[in-house]
């Protein structure tokens, strides 16, 4: 996947689709055959460089969001800035939570947001560090469908209007319609 593309990883539960994901966004190693980001195999890395790679260009939602309870959505999306260094992280932060609908919410605690707040908290983090890339494991799947169907809709329009890559792994068919490309996963391989 690269810049624009909207791919989704399908398949039922147990089938290798997070794995596949987890290799995608260097956070495991393929036992065998190569994962390559920008032409470099991410076996030859050291465990530095596939974190600046995690850190500078991709970014991760994820079904549980993996807030801090403690952090206001302000903070939490400041977080990934913050351990990269980036300058101005305050007004970029914002301009995130902005662009996801919350730009009221900014103060507010993650135990004081529904789910779907929460989760869009969540893609304000994962676009904070203005990936190339989103991987997104099951972004809609504890949440209600009218909830999910606007999750869903803000990464369609992030999609379009930013040429932000996304690769979404849900098991619903349904939702994997909506991405240009979809790759089907069972027994840990592609299926077609």
């Amino acid at each position: 996947a690269s810049d624009g593309d909207f791919v989704s990883i399908v398949g039922p539960s147990g089938s290798g689709k997070s794995t596949m994901l987890h290799l995608l966004g260097c956070l495991d190693l393929p036992t065998k055959g190569a994962v390559r980001v920008d032409d470099v195999s991410i076996e030859e890395l050291s465990d530095h460089q596939m974190s600046r790679i995690r850190r500078d260009k991709i970014g991760f939602v994820f079904q549980q969001y993996f807030l801090n309870a403690s952090m206001t959505a302000l903070q939490n999306v400041l977080l990934p800035m913050d351990l990269a260094g980036v300058n101005g992280g305050r007004e970029k932060a914002a301009a995130a939570l902005e662009i996801v609908g919350l730009g009221h919410r900014l103060r507010s605690f993650s135990s004081e947001l529904s789910g779907g707040e929460q989760q869009r908290v969540a893609i304000a983090r994962a676009l904070a560090n203005h990936p190339s890339i989103v991987l997104a494991d099951e972004p809609t799947g504890s949440l209600d469908s009218k909830t999910g169907k606007a999750v869903l809709d803000m990464l369609i329009t992030l999609n379009e209007e930013q040429n932000l890559g996304i690769v979404m792994v849900t098991h619903d068919d349904a939702v994997a319609s909506t991405a240009d490309e979809s790759i089907h996963v069972l027994d840990g391989r592609i299926s077609r």
